[in-house]
């Protein structure tokens, strides 16, 4: 028997099993451990919630749960291995908006994200803030662009990838003030978190979830929160609005995926444990520490939300004029 005949045989009988009831189902999957990809570099936010669910999961699931770390290509790398690889359920993706509404109207996939990955359900949804170092001579986003005013171009920002939402972030906020400055991609936040606290980047435009500990640890000086309303981790912080900058609000989100033609039974059961996770009071508080707010969409909400934000970040990718290569 041919390997994709075998597979989808395999698949079929998984999927009946499942269908079943709770005891085959419990007996049925999963029956390996399981791995969440993240297309970021280890300490970042998207790693810190990923082995955050992996601690959860494991107890439910009776199965280790390991978290890969995948950087590179604007999130995509994890993306395109969960896309290719056997839909049985113990493939998982912890993805943000980089590379599930961005990445795509950039760089050349080799998978559709929107066909290629079945939604979970959204995780948290985070703020992005303006940071600097905490030696930096800027004390507030008046001082920064009145530098970028001075010398245009001079200074540098950094990012987590090209078409990451620290990127869009900083083009939507050169496309408000009229400044311009050098993009410095990375390939996870936390070289340039090293950066720019050793003073080689100016700024960053950062999640919330990635630069908290950074901020609490006095190495980071936040100067804006690109939201609507302050966050509560950060009281003293005014918003982009606040500061006199409007039209430059900037949220990362992150959500849970499976290789699309994952069984439905196996999908529900991945989305029933996410809910009850994210109800934990532990867990609740610990996405609050990092600035953000928890997840509460579903399966399908969460899949509406994605083609909506797929289609929003397409136009700003448009009208920002932002290239592949960064500049």
């Amino acid at each position: 028997m041919p390997q994709t005949t075998r597979r989808v045989a395999a698949l079929a009988a998984l999927a009946l099993c499942l269908a079943a009831g709770t005891p085959a189902f419990a007996q049925a999957w999963p029956d390996k451990p399981l791995r969440i990809m993240v297309g970021a570099s280890p300490g970042g936010g998207t790693d810190i919630l990923a082995r955050m669910l992996a601690e959860k999961f494991a107890p439910t699931f009776k199965q280790s749960v390991v978290v890969e770390n995948r950087p590179g290509a604007s999130n995509t790398i994890a993306a395109d291995m969960t896309a290719h690889a056997t839909p049985d359920g113990t493939t998982l993706l912890l993805a943000t908006n980089t590379g599930q509404a961005i990445a795509p109207h950039l760089l050349k996939l080799k998978f559709d994200p929107l066909k290629d990955l079945q939604p979970v359900g959204l995780v948290a949804v985070m703020p992005n803030v303006l940071v600097v170092s905490a030696a930096s001579p800027y004390k507030s986003v008046k001082d920064l662009t009145a530098a970028m005013a001075e010398k245009p171009g001079s200074l540098k920002y950094a990012s987590s990838g090209i078409g990451s939402t620290q990127h869009i972030a900083g083009e939507a906020f050169s496309l408000s003030t009229g400044t311009k400055s050098i993009h410095v991609p990375y390939k996870g936040s936390s070289q340039a978190h090293i950066d720019i606290i050793g003073g080689d980047v100016t700024m960053m435009f950062d999640s919330t979830s990635s630069a908290m500990g950074q901020i609490r640890g006095g190495k980071f000086r936040p100067l804006a929160v690109m939201s609507e309303r302050r966050t509560a981790e950060l009281p003293d912080v005014p918003t982009m609005t606040e500061a006199g900058i409007k039209g430059a609000d900037v949220q990362t989100w992150y959500g849970l995926y499976v290789t699309a033609g994952t069984p439905k039974p196996v999908v529900d059961a991945l989305a029933a444990e996410l809910a009850r996770v994210l109800r934990l009071p532990d867990v609740q508080a610990r996405i609050k520490g990092l600035g953000g707010e928890v997840g509460t969409l579903g399966v399908e909400q969460f899949a509406e939300m994605n083609r909506q934000e797929f289609e929003r970040f397409r136009k700003l990718v448009r009208d920002a004029n932002i290239k592949a290569d960064g500049q």
